[in-house]
């Protein structure tokens, strides 16, 4: 395992353009690298309808559909990003939240890449606690990385993407599926993005509509969404996704959701009703960033390591910038809206750690910050002097995101 752990330190990013090169083969376009510009939101859904044929429906329309459902009541989005085995922060902090007695019922949740895994639980609620804390602290995890060999040089991961799928597997049960179908039919929303491989551009699932089709079709596809939205290209296969849309049945490649979003909140679901009064419909954003959101600062050396440092560089900043342009839309339509991050004073950790004691540490860390009512940093937020720090409740105090400078800073606009 620490054979693995360390390829993966030396050359994450690397692996992570070799894969890119290889999905060449099997798509005329190579996915492209985050910009700026795609730090907006995806403003299409597929949803799945009774026929078992997929719609690609406007945001707005969903949000419609969604207000309407839910007449009177406050809408509550959860975003949650990516980040591997850093989600571990996320699933903790959803437990933390419960027992704070802070935790809303979200009206919309949803996940890309690791958040992606997390989503079904957070969409639930805390009756579903228990196997969240299971997931990522009772080792399930610790075989993901299974190397492929010299398989590795004719395929398009180096690790084989079968470890993954059973995990999935093990958790999307059909009683999760059958609970999700029943919130869904409440008018609640679970999204989870991919990459289709073909354009690079975001493909954002209802994976509520996937629930409520039922049986073993609609459990394996919400499976294929899960898996492709956390298949890091490079290291894991793509996804082959069999989808039939307007009489058409096509195959498309899916991989993982951050290649093209961080996290997402389609702006539709923020904006008020046009028969509202006031300037919002009760709305609030909160978004748990399962990654730093700066660098540690280390020697520059102009070496080969340079280019995955540019990489790495280049995912913050499409991090950061996702991050401002959803403050500024929730600001705009008189949303609330609050986040949190893992801060860069927590010890330092490899994306692709799956071992368990490192997962369980963070998944504790984020469970007591939220637990302590220290893990949200609202947006332009005051300058914070300290005095009321998180606790682990045994009398230490812990630097939590809400006491973290950086991230202070970044709710400043």
């Amino acid at each position: 395992m620490t054979a693995r752990l360390g390829i993966a330190r030396r050359g994450a990013a690397i692996l992570l353009s070799v894969g890119l090169l290889a999905l060449q083969g099997c798509a005329s376009v190579v996915i492209r690298e985050p910009t700026a510009a795609q730090g907006k939101a995806p403003n299409a859904i597929r949803t799945l309808g009774t026929d078992r044929q997929f719609s690609t429906l406007s945001s707005q329309s969903v949000a419609r559909g969604l207000l309407s459902q839910r007449a009177g009541q406050p809408v509550n989005i959860l975003a949650l990003s990516g980040g591997g085995a850093d989600g571990a922060f996320g699933a903790g902090a959803l437990v933390g939240l419960t027992q704070s007695a802070l935790r809303p019922q979200f009206s919309v949740v949803t996940g890309v890449g690791a958040g992606a895994l997390i989503a079904p639980y957070a969409f639930l609620g805390p009756e579903w606690d228990d196997r969240l804390i299971e997931a990522y602290t009772s080792g399930p995890a610790e075989h993901l990385l299974r190397s492929r060999g010299l398989g590795a040089l004719f395929g398009s991961g180096v690790y084989s993407g079968a470890p993954l799928r059973q995990l999935v597997d093990r958790y999307a049960t059909d009683a999760l599926i059958q609970a999700v179908a029943r919130e869904a039919s409440a008018g609640r929303l679970l999204l989870v993005a991919t990459t289709d491989v073909s354009t690079g551009e975001p493909v954002v699932w209802d994976l509520g509509s996937i629930a409520m089709n039922g049986g073993s079709a609609a459990r394996e596809l919400f499976r294929d969404v899960l898996v492709a939205s956390a298949s890091v290209p490079g290291l894991f296969p793509p996804v082959v996704i069999r989808v039939q849309e307007q009489q058409v049945l096509s195959e498309e490649v899916h991989v993982d959701g951050t290649i093209a979003v961080p996290f997402f909140v389609p702006l539709a679901f923020v904006e008020p009703a046009r028969d509202a009064h006031g300037p919002s419909h009760g709305a609030a954003v909160y978004v748990i960033v399962n990654a730093r959101l700066s660098e540690q600062p280390v020697p520059t050396r102009l070496r080969i390591k340079s280019n995955p440092s540019r990489s790495v560089s280049t995912a913050l900043n499409h991090m950061r910038t996702t991050l401002e342009l959803t403050a500024i839309d929730a600001d705009h339509e008189g949303a609330q809206f609050e986040f949190a991050a893992i801060p860069v004073a927590y010890p330092q950790l490899d994306s692709f750690d799956f071992r368990t004691p490192t997962m369980r540490t963070l998944f504790q860390y984020g469970y007591q910050c939220a637990q302590a009512g220290r893990l949200w940093t609202p947006a332009r937020s005051a300058g914070r002097d300290g005095e009321n720090r998180g606790d682990t409740g045994a009398g230490r105090p812990i630097h939590c995101p809400a006491d973290d400078e950086f991230i202070g800073r970044l709710a400043l606009r």
